[in-house]
């Protein structure tokens, strides 16, 4: 027999929010489990991409991003944060955020490190702590608002931990942190030493009254937080896997060198391509905001008329449903039948939890208003799950 596989990934499974959606195909249910849209990115956008088809580039780009995708997108990004951004040598560009967190994982973690990870929190993180050879120390956001203990977060930052992972607004569970919470981080991460990863990819979309605060721009904190986003969510093209680094000269150019040997750069074409909408101004953001609070509104209107307890996110685009009353001790399988029995997809909240978790399952809402109210009228029908 060879020898045994490595030890460092034999406790992972696949991906259960992927699971889900080959189980939503497999039983032609609505998916409302994997977070992409069914519907179209801005037409400037497509028509551009129509162009570089038959215009190119079709070869290696820049290992970190062609020259005119990062003037742009540090262009961009500099309106946004309210700081200047150098493209040369503050920006990186990856495919799309999993690879941005997983470079900045390994850029500042040595093997044997400790990373403070809130939980709930996207599947990924965990994993990434561990593929680095780092060690996850879970913080608990707190349901149903979501808060974490100040005291309990000291006592992780007690442990000397070399990062923390960040994800505003949060995924799964919409949390949108606010200043103070941010603060509470900042001084923290002063106080031990600590970088802050942050995951930003819904940036855009955050409910009013809530606002998004960049954590680079809190006081004293550019020199230690690097910054990771997309534009799979913001521009709805999370099939284009284009994703970013935003962080100090010293750490980039040590994530540069990460990244080459992880994929080796972007995809030429689609960073030529999506250029248009790293020009649009205000009114795209504001319009995508306006889709999407409608979208909120719509799908818990149609939660609470079926009365089916739900969280209200404060970002992103996913609501956490309370199954409890279904009997159920596990939510994968809660999920399983959902997809069966009644026609809609949705994701174990297990999966996103270190706690006990099996009594929340994870819908989103990145849909044409016809799936979320074919959705809506397929639930009605949830009570056959009921044992």
């Amino acid at each position: 027999m060879p020898q045994p596989l490595s030890d460092r990934t034999a406790s992972f499974t696949d991906s259960v929010i992927r699971r889900m959606t080959r189980i939503s195909l497999q039983y032609g249910a609505v998916n409302l489990s994997q977070g992409f849209p069914d519907f179209d990115p801005p037409q400037a956008i497509l028509d551009r991409l129509a162009q570089v088809a038959h215009e190119g580039p079709h070869q290696y780009a820049i290992t970190w991003g062609a020259q005119n995708f990062r003037e742009a997108l540090a262009k961009k990004q500099s309106r946004c944060m309210g700081r200047p951004i150098d493209p040369n040598t503050e920006l990186l560009a990856t495919c799309g955020s999993t690879e941005a967190m997983m470079c900045a994982m390994m850029t500042v973690t040595n093997p044997g490190d400790k990373v403070i990870v809130f939980s709930p929190f996207y599947e990924n993180y965990g994993a990434d702590t561990i593929l680095s050879g780092a060690e996850p120390v879970y913080v608990p956001l707190v349901p149903p608002s979501f808060t974490f203990d100040p005291e309990v977060l000291e006592d992780a930052f007690r442990q000397h931990p070399k990062a923390l992972v960040l994800c505003n607004p949060s995924n799964p569970c919409g949390r949108v942190f606010t200043l103070e919470e941010l603060q509470i981080i900042a001084d923290l991460a002063e106080k031990y030493d600590t970088y802050v990863i942050t995951d930003e990819v819904y940036e855009h979309i955050v409910y009013a009254p809530r606002r998004h605060i960049y954590f680079a721009t809190l006081p004293g904190m550019w020199e230690r937080t690097i910054s990771c986003s997309s534009l799979s969510k913001t521009y709805s093209i999370t099939g284009w896997r284009l994703g970013y680094i935003i962080a100090p000269p010293e750490v980039i150019e040590r994530a540069k060198k990460v990244h080459d040997f992880l994929t080796v750069g972007c995809a030429a074409p689609l960073m030529e391509a999506v250029m248009p909408a790293l020009e649009f101004g205000p009114d795209y953001y504001e319009g995508l905001l306006a889709k999407y609070t409608h979208k909120r509104e719509l799908f818990l209107k149609g939660l609470d008329d079926l009365g089916i307890a739900h969280t209200t996110p404060e970002g992103a685009y996913y609501v956490l449903l309370d199954i409890s009353e279904y009997g159920y001790d596990s939510d994968l399988r809660f999920c399983e039948d959902l997809a069966r029995e009644v026609g809609v997809g949705a994701v174990p909240g297990s999966s996103f939890f270190r706690e006990p978790v099996n009594h929340l399952i994870r819908f989103h809402f990145a849909k044409n208003d016809e799936t979320l109210n074919e959705a809506l009228n397929r639930l009605e029908n949830i009570k056959v799950l009921k044992k």
